[in-house]
């Protein structure tokens, strides 16, 4: 049964609405990473959030590529360079960050073993939202902290949860697959603000 409060986490196959690029592009890596790890290639999961309070229900998604420059329609708090700050000129290179009243999630009727309900306390929903425009802007598909993880959307999810005390250790993926990036925004969440900050 719903509550009127709650983070919800959803589990969604990359590529998923059939965006082809998106997941030829994620069976490529993950196909190269795991002939390198001498593992079976796994199923790849992007992840977003749902956060319900009395005065609205809000998503929290990080998405690339960006749509248009109407970011404001979406609830864009935080705008971050893909693969070249150099590059982040061109929208088509930056990633965006969403915290949108009454906003949808793409996909999410594809999502598997969704939503997982991780907590139901108001004061942790709350602070979660207000700390969503906090997400540390590193650069997209590298690995800048230098933990074997590149940052992408599952870090800024991880990032969330692991800075509200949220078990974040703890939460898995659907069997059979694996969530890129999640480390990185764990690892992220117990660094200095002067190293996770960077430009």
């Amino acid at each position: 049964m719903t509550t009127s409060t709650g983070i919800d986490l959803y589990w969604i196959p990359l590529g998923a609405g059939g965006v082809g690029f998106v997941r030829f592009n994620g069976w490529v890596y993950e196909g190269i990473r795991a002939r390198v790890e001498r593992r079976q290639a796994l199923d790849l999961y992007h992840t977003a959030l749902e956060v319900r309070l009395p005065e609205g229900r809000f998503t929290i998604e990080n998405a690339w590529p960006i749509p248009d420059l109407d970011t404001a329609s979406r609830g864009v708090v935080v705008e971050g360079s893909v693969g070249s700050h150099r590059m982040a000129r061109f929208r088509a290179f930056r990633y965006e960050v969403r915290c949108w009243r009454d906003g949808v999630i793409p996909d999410a009727a594809e999502a598997v073993d969704s939503p997982q309900t991780l907590s139901e306390d108001p004061i942790v929903a709350r602070r979660l939202l207000d700390s969503v425009a906090e997400v540390p802007p590193l650069l997209w598909g590298r690995d800048q902290l230098g933990v074997g993880d590149m940052w992408n959307s599952n870090s800024t999810v991880s990032w969330l949860l692991a800075c509200n005390g949220l078990p974040v250790g703890e939460i898995k993926p659907p069997g059979g697959g694996r969530a890129p990036g999640w480390e990185a925004g764990i690892q992220a969440a117990g660094c200095p603000r002067s190293v996770v900050n960077l430009t």
